[in-house]
């Protein structure tokens, strides 16, 4: 029987981290012909990555998976901008994964019986390692973070660049329409992701989409059901081969996030409240705000009197460096006063939040959400309608599919967008957020309704049958073949 050897190699933030861990597992447990090896690159931008790589290392993980932490290079990077910090990461990375990788290729060569290497799965921004691909001679495969329909768009944007010339940095707040392929409605060009604003930032963008074109196929953490038209899209002739294998979210119970006596509290909080009725509002490890914008969103939760549960970060106090938020050591010192007593038997404010666990527990009936593809992807799987609050990246775009082209989302303000240092806060109102919780939490709502029958559609979609599923094999197959084609090439 030919096994094969995985290679994983995710950019060092939490969400591409936690999905690409998800694919190994999901991969050995699926066929027993298949190892797998998690390639973490250091450093991470925030402290929780690094403690979630390195609880993973420590951990039992399932049998012929293997997670590796790469030595941490801070020294080498820790001069560099918010821009160029993560091809410096990934050049100054390159040596250590090719001796790692050579070593472990070594090692199978002496025993027959262990895995070939048969390819490397890079994450949509990691796709600057293809040169090590290369120098083993296996394929390399592309894993997005993202959405169908925003692999979709990297697509379209370059090639108005490229084929058209268009500048695409003119988009910022424009009012022009973008018909792009990959969504069923036009879209506001102002919703693009801040990177294409910026030409050293567009040049990258840019670059990783020529990149991975290259790639042997695609995995997407998304379902066919879920995003039927972005993926029918996608199979054109002109880009590499498309496979669906989501929606890929963390395990309940599988939280490493936060000590076990914060989690339970939190958790016997929630099996106090009635089925569906409280309010889950966290955005993402990179969301805070401003004092004022924090008022605002306690004002709208104690006009709108629905339980609630707020995840509240501190910003970093550096303006200008790129530090991820910290919990506050009292509350009181930024929530309107008396804010906690008036609110004390509806809700709980809390720092870190272990999200996959919230978005589970029946109490919760509504996400107020940074719109990350990964809290996107977990609020279907566990049928929690979302209210959308985007900050920066491509959340805007999700937040836009979401409302718009799948009508599986309300909108707080769909083209809200700050600064990734926090420079630009603008203030969304309490009026405004009160009017996306009220519709959110409409008991018979629409969306609810959608949202609950995709959350149906999604756990069918990885069982045996599902498209997903199904999707997965086709996937491994070729993995496996891979093996036979680079055995064939030295002959």
């Amino acid at each position: 029987m030919k096994k094969a050897e995985v290679v994983l190699i995710p950019i060092p933030a939490m969400g591409h981290v936690v999905a690409l861990v998800e694919v190994a597992k999901l991969l050995v447990q699926r066929d027993d012909r298949l190892s797998t090896t998690v390639i973490i690159m250091h450093p991470a931008l925030d402290p929780s990555t690094t403690k979630y790589t390195e609880s993973l290392a420590a951990s039992t993980l399932p049998d012929r998976m293997r997670v590796v932490n790469l030595p941490n290079l801070e020294s080498k990077t820790e001069d560099t901008n918010d821009l160029n910090w993560l091809t410096s990461i990934i050049e100054s990375q390159k040596p250590h994964v090719e001796e790692y990788v050579s070593k472990m290729r070594t090692q199978s060569q002496l025993s027959p019986d262990s895995p070939q290497l048969a390819g490397f799965i890079f994450d949509t921004f990691a796709t600057g390692m293809k040169d090590v691909a290369n120098g083993f001679g296996v394929p390399w495969y592309a894993f997005s973070t993202s959405g169908a329909a925003f692999i979709g768009s990297m697509f379209y944007l370059q090639a108005l660049h490229d084929d058209e010339g268009v500048n695409l940095t003119e988009f910022k707040d424009s009012d022009a329409l973008l018909e792009i392929p990959s969504l069923a409605s036009p879209l506001p060009a102002k919703l693009l992701p801040s990177m294409v604003f910026k030409q050293e930032s567009l040049t990258i963008f840019l670059e990783h989409a020529r990149i991975m074109r290259e790639a042997r196929s695609i995995l997407v953490n998304t379902f066919l059901e879920f995003e039927s038209y972005a993926l029918h899209s996608l199979s054109n002739g002109k880009n590499p081969p498309v496979y669906p294998v989501g929606p890929i979210v963390k395990h309940v119970g599988d939280a490493r996030d936060l000590p076990s006596d914060e989690s339970k509290d939190i958790m016997e909080w929630l099996d106090d409240q009635p089925p569906s009725s409280v309010m889950f509002l966290c955005f993402g490890s990179w969301g805070s705000f401003c004092g004022k914008q924090v008022k605002e969103i306690a004002c709208a939760l104690e006009h709108c009197g629905h339980r609630f549960l707020w995840s509240l970060r501190k910003p970093s106090s550096q303006k200008g460096k790129v530090e991820s938020p910290s919990d506050y050591l009292n509350f009181q010192e930024i929530l309107p006063e008396g804010f906690l007593d008036r609110t004390i038997k509806i809700g709980k404010v809390i720092g870190w939040a272990p999200q996959v666990e919230i978005l589970a527990h029946p109490a919760v009936g509504g996400f107020a959400s940074h719109c990350g593809w990964n809290s996107t992807l977990e609020s279907v799987r566990f049928g929690v309608p979302v209210a959308t609050r985007p900050l920066y990246a491509e959340q805007q775009f999700n937040a836009f599919q979401m409302v718009i082209d799948l009508g599986l989302a309300v909108e707080i303000k769909m083209d809200y967008r700050r600064d990734f240092l926090g420079d630009n806060e603008i203030i969304v109102s309490s009026e405004d957020i009160v009017k996306a919780i009220k519709h959110v939490m409409e008991e018979d709502g629409e969306v609810r309704k959608k949202v609950k029958e995709m959350s149906r559609i999604s756990e069918k979609s990885l069982k045996d049958g599902g498209s997903s599923f199904s999707s997965l094999g086709r996937l491994i197959e070729d993995m496996i073949d891979n093996i036979s084609e680079i055995n064939c090439s030295k002959i």
